[in-house]
């Protein structure tokens, strides 16, 4: 089992999937900051210094003290349960960056896949045809 194990894990597809999830969980973080330090403030700023992280509804009051409440910090250091539709729209931002690099990338690769078949369509190139007619001048004597 520990023999089947270790081919399993040594396989060039394994490691290729561990280095794209590792660069993936990275690159998530850096789309994180992208959307919330980059993106959002500007949007809230054009809708009246809006902070959407700060964009939550209070479903219950905190057992600490009531509301209401300034921030989602306050609110849950209080012990508010809250709805945090603000964050939520921070996600779904970040996840549709994260898609359309995707959507790029895929889009990229499909595209240089294409030109390759394309240059395999197209016949022998004219080295290959001067290659060819020397070996068969060379076969003729």
């Amino acid at each position: 089992m520990f023999k089947e194990f270790k081919e399993f894990a040594v396989k060039g597809n394994v490691i290729d999937m561990a280095v794209g999830i590792i660069i993936g969980a990275a690159f998530g973080t850096i789309v994180k900051s992208l959307v919330d330090d980059v993106i959002m403030p500007p949007i809230g700023l054009l809708l009246g210094d809006v902070d959407f992280s700060n964009l939550f509804i209070v479903l219950k009051e905190g057992i600490d003290a009531a509301g209401p409440y300034a921030s989602l910090a306050e609110a849950s250091a209080a012990g508010a349960v809250t709805l945090n539709y603000g964050l939520f729209i921070n996600t779904i931002i970040a996840f549709l960056i994260v898609a359309y690099v995707i959507f790029l990338v895929v889009r990229s690769i499909n595209k240089m896949k294409k030109e390759k078949e394309e240059k395999k369509d197209e016949g022998p190139s004219g080295q290959e045809l001067l290659l060819t007619e020397i070996r068969d001048i060379l076969k003729k004597n």
